[in-house]
């Protein structure tokens, strides 16, 4: 075990609310560790601060509630509980050793050994322990020289980590992205070996795994890997190399055009252009109803959709037509900013044209706002005129 380093002094390290919270609970009884300690040492901002302690559950929420801090017991069958302090919660976990896994769920026994919950993560760069008043940090498997290394390298044999917990094919791909200069043979091998038994997970949490990866800067290397080693095909068997090449060109797309990347904008360009393909993608990963409509939409992407921008948004709404535009490549600098007008015509002025009120009222509606909107958005003199060669025309 390597010791000799130390947790930079960062802000969060020296936070009042943290300090008390390590009084509550021993500074010899609680070490930080994960992603706050990862992040740290990269020189990122932490933003979820996690605990390690030797204390049961119980224990820690009466020495909380002996000082004052507010406790929820968000995950106390696995020994989590999130402490409430006044500048964000802590998640504080007991030291735990499994007993037994099936690759969806485990079941644990607590321990006192900070080694015991080291060997039971993931990855040897998230389990680095940093102790909460000296800053030491703890490093049994050796996360440190990965770290600086950029590589991201299962603890122990990857394949065992693999059949413990089958989304953790899925985190690999993400934090190699994230993390990692390069794929370590090993892990890839043992994703590719083992990727079916990625369908029996939950299939939310499949999707929330690919949408996190997804969101990252630049996934696009990541996905055409994980399509040559066959994972992609028990992920998203609808994406191909033709959807893994578009993928990269909106990546191209989005960075020229100084627009955010998007997950969602980022799965709609690995499925083709077929809403049914689409609707049942949607469903397979439990998406919510708006991100459905919004995968839908995109779905029915055409070439001619670069012809008119400011047409298609304000038919299919800003965010679908910037979607597609970006993955069809189109310029969407036309609708960035842009407010669509509203259609200058109503109903009611219809009917007061001698028209009956029904479905005739809505045909001509559409009719002449179809024709406005294909004519640039002209003025009101021009809706009325469009509307006059309509009931000419009757």
């Amino acid at each position: 075990m390597s010791t000799s380093a130390r947790l930079p002094r960062a802000a969060w390290t020296q936070r009042a609310s943290l300090a008390k919270l390590i009084d509550a609970l021993g500074a010899q009884n609680v070490r930080w560790v994960g992603g706050c300690v990862r992040d740290t040492l990269l020189g990122h901002e932490a933003n979820d601060i996690d605990a390690a302690t030797r204390h049961l559950p119980a224990t820690v929420i009466d020495r909380c509630k002996a000082a004052g801090i507010r406790t929820i017991p968000t995950g106390i069958d696995h020994g989590t509980v999130t402490a409430v302090l006044s500048d964000g919660s802590v998640e504080i976990t007991t030291l735990r050793r499994d007993v037994a896994t099936d690759g969806r769920r485990a079941t644990i026994a607590f321990s006192e050994e900070w080694r015991d919950d080291a060997a039971r993560r993931d990855f040897t760069v998230n389990a680095l322990y940093a102790h909460p008043e000296t800053l030491e940090i703890s490093d049994y498997f050796g996360g440190l020289d990965d770290l600086a290394a950029r590589h991201v390298r299962f603890i122990g044999d990857a394949a065992t980590r693999i059949r413990e917990d089958h989304l953790r094919i899925l985190r690999y791909f993400r934090f190699v992205t994230r993390f990692g200069d390069s794929w370590d043979a090993e892990a890839t091998g043992a994703c590719s070996e083992l990727a079916a038994t990625l369908k029996g997970l939950s299939r939310e949490r499949v999707g929330q795994e690919l949408l996190n990866l997804l969101a990252l800067p630049d996934p696009a290397a990541t996905l055409a890997k994980m399509r040559e080693l066959g994972v992609l095909d028990h992920v998203l068997p609808e994406s191909g190399r033709r959807e893994v090449d578009q993928l990269e060109r909106l990546i191209a797309a989005e960075r020229r055009a100084a627009i955010a990347a998007d997950p969602m904008r980022r799965l709609a360009a690995l499925l083709p252009a077929i809403p049914p393909v689409a609707e049942t993608v949607a469903a397979r990963l439990r998406l919510s109803r708006s991100q459905r409509s919004r995968l839908v939409c995109v779905a029915r992407r055409e070439i001619s959709d670069g012809e008119h921008p400011r047409g298609l948004a304000y038919m299919v709404g800003m965010e679908c037509a910037i979607d597609r535009l970006l993955i069809g490549g189109a310029d969407a600098a036309p609708i960035m900013g842009w407010e669509p007008p509203l259609f200058p015509l109503k109903g009611g002025e219809i009917v007061a044209r001698g028209v009956g009120k029904g479905p005739e009222v809505a045909r001509i509606l559409q009719r002449i706002e179809t024709l406005w909107v294909e004519e640039h958005f002209p003025p009101r003199e021009r809706v009325e005129a469009m509307l006059d060669e309509e009931l000419a025309a009757r």
